[in-house]
């Protein structure tokens, strides 16, 4: 006795499931339409419909585009007087002052090979950027563990306070506290000559200044480097915590094989940014106290650049020294978000 089709050997008829695949295939397939419905070639989402769905966000960020166009962006066109001899009296104003100005070439560049002045500026700011690099970096990160051990939360925010505080001071008002401390008629100073020594002031001291700017800068700027690596901190889920507790991890043991390894994208990336700002060690900082200790001493490639450019009217020359510091800078950032990928990181940008 032959079966139909469909049954099973002992005559009965298999459920519907399996009876009919297809018209499970069939569902399938008409979810998968529903959702890609509205999409274009390759399943990529029209125009029309991402504006619709993202025209809020793409409002309120063009303001910000505006901002990067007009401070950022087309300030860089003016970098071609660093291939003139730019003389902004040549014409009516500045602006067309650019197209009457005497092309040079690389006139500008070879003229900032030759300049001792150039290269003590560039010794300068190296030497400070490895110092802050050393003595600055690691601060936000142990003041990020310090106040994340800290159970109490009302004692957290007045420890976040305090430590955020100085950020929102002028360094005009930081170098004024120094000088009240530090300087020749400081509170240390003052207190010292009441016991007979005399002649103490870190102010004035050359070859003390970049330790001393070193410390200015941890003052004001380590407690609002902390917000990102806490902001990070926060993402970590308890749950590693307490399982490194239940095998016997002891408080230090949480902290490098639980709290560092979540921290290490965060730092692995502001490293990152930090060596693409190495010849960027700071200007106003190092302007206000330059009269104090020197020039040779408080000039970085900052005030080289506005030396040059701003009290000496020498434009061209200061803006090929920008330019090349700039490019300068790019190559650095490459080079350790190349690195940071070597060591397994993302960096600033995917591979």
């Amino acid at each position: 006795m032959s079966l139909t089709t469909g049954s099973r050997p002992d005559g009965t008829r298999p459920p519907a499931a399996v009876e009919e695949p297809a018209a499970a295939v069939a569902a399938v397939e008409a979810t998968k339409g529903r959702a890609t419905r509205g999409r274009g070639k390759a399943g990529k989402v029209p125009f029309r419909v991402r504006w619709h769905r993202d025209r809020a966000l793409i409002l309120m960020t063009l303001p910000l585009i505006a901002l990067l166009l007009v401070f950022h962006y087309v300030p860089l066109l003016g970098n071609v007087i660093a291939f003139q001899e730019y003389d902004p009296y040549i014409a009516g104003n500045g602006i067309t002052a650019i197209f009457h100005s005497p092309w040079v070439g690389l006139e500008q560049v070879e003229r900032m090979v030759e300049d001792p002045l150039f290269w003590d500026a560039t010794q300068n700011t190296l030497v400070l950027f490895v110092i802050q690099l050393v003595l600055f970096f690691p601060v936000p990160i142990a003041l990020a563990l310090l106040i994340n051990s800290v159970i109490r939360p009302r004692v957290r925010a007045v420890a976040q306070a305090i430590m955020y505080l100085p950020h929102f001071f002028s360094w005009v008002l930081v170098i004024t506290v120094f000088q009240q401390i530090f300087g020749g008629a400081g509170i240390i100073a003052q207190t010292l000559e009441d016991h007979g020594v005399s002649g103490f002031d870190l102010m004035t001291d050359a070859d003390l200044f970049k330790w001393l700017v070193t410390a200015e800068a941890v003052w004001k700027d380590a407690g609002w480097g902390i917000i990102v690596f806490l902001a990070a901190l926060s993402a970590v889920s308890t749950d590693l915590y307490e399982a490194a507790a239940m095998d016997g991890a002891g408080r230090w043991r949480r902290m490098w094989h639980v709290t560092l390894p979540a921290l290490r994208p965060v730092i692995a990336l502001l490293l990152v940014l930090r060596v693409g700002d190495a010849l960027s060690v700071g200007f106003e900082q190092f302007l206000l106290q330059r009269d104090a200790v020197g020039a040779g001493a408080a000039e970085v490639l900052d005030t080289y650049v506005w030396n040059m450019g701003i009290q000496n009217g020498d434009f061209s020359y200061a803006a090929a020294v920008g330019l090349v510091k700039g490019l300068i800078g790019v190559a650095l950032v490459l080079g350790a978000n190349k690195f940071a990928h070597l060591l397994g990181e993302q960096g600033v940008y995917k591979k």
